[in-house]
């Protein structure tokens, strides 16, 4: 967990839950609600919900067929959807007005112990990608072009999630801090201001995340 972060309560004791987790449960349940209602009210003539969803989809659909390929961003676009649509709600979470500000409820990915968890599925999707394109292939790229190359490659496999993890958690977290600051010592006009860059920097966080991972991904699955 990031420094700041409260423990509320505990799970049988074993499982501490803070501000950041309840905000991760709230935005799961609202995507999933959101989802769920989409999809059963899909028109052929689409409202202003329906429509602006689709022209959402649309443009990552395109951003991951630039980085994969048409056929490979089909196939994984479930996945890398979900990766960045979660990322990037839970980056503007922090920008609603009191959120950051309280112990009760903080942007998810200013969590260390949130974005090590994105680390580490992204650790395992990438792996088991990689087995499904051949088990052969898999290992073989370990000792390619060298076998001395063997420790270096296989530590990469772990620097790399933990890389994404710390990249997403180190900027976020520092944004919030650094408008809680301001916060503190200018109420008005400075945190302001910090907050309208902060929707830019979101949506950025959010694709870096999901481009990096692509290429990782591209990198496990290229014999597909």
């Amino acid at each position: 967990m990031g420094e700041g972060s409260k423990v509320l309560f505990s799970i049988f004791g074993v499982l501490d839950v803070t501000g950041e987790v309840v905000a991760m449960w709230l935005i799961v349940a609202v995507l999933t609600v959101l989802s769920l209602l989409v999809k059963s009210r899909l028109k052929e003539r689409p409202g202003f919900l329906q429509n602006l969803l689709e022209t959402g989809v649309e443009y990552l659909d395109n951003f991951l067929e630039g980085l994969l390929g048409r056929e490979k961003s089909r196939k994984y676009f479930t996945f890398l959807a979900t990766l960045f649509i979660f990322i990037i709600v839970s980056n503007y979470s922090g920008l609603i007005p009191g959120v950051g500000l309280t112990d009760y409820v903080k942007a998810p990915t200013s969590s260390l112990s949130v974005t090590a968890g994105l680390g580490v599925v992204t650790f395992f999707f990438l792996q088991i990608s990689g087995l499904r394109c051949g088990v052969r292939h898999y290992f073989k790229r370990f000792v390619s072009p060298m076998f001395f190359m063997l420790p270096l490659l296989v530590l990469d496999e772990f620097v790399k999630p933990a890389s994404l993890a710390l990249r997403l958690f180190g900027n976020v977290f520092g944004e919030e801090t650094v408008t809680e600051e301001l916060y503190g010592l200018l109420p008005i006009g400075a945190p302001v201001v910090m907050m309208v860059l902060s929707i830019l920097f979101c949506a950025l966080q959010a694709l870096v995340f999901t481009m990096l991972t692509s290429i990782y991904l591209d990198e496990v699955t290229e014999l597909e």
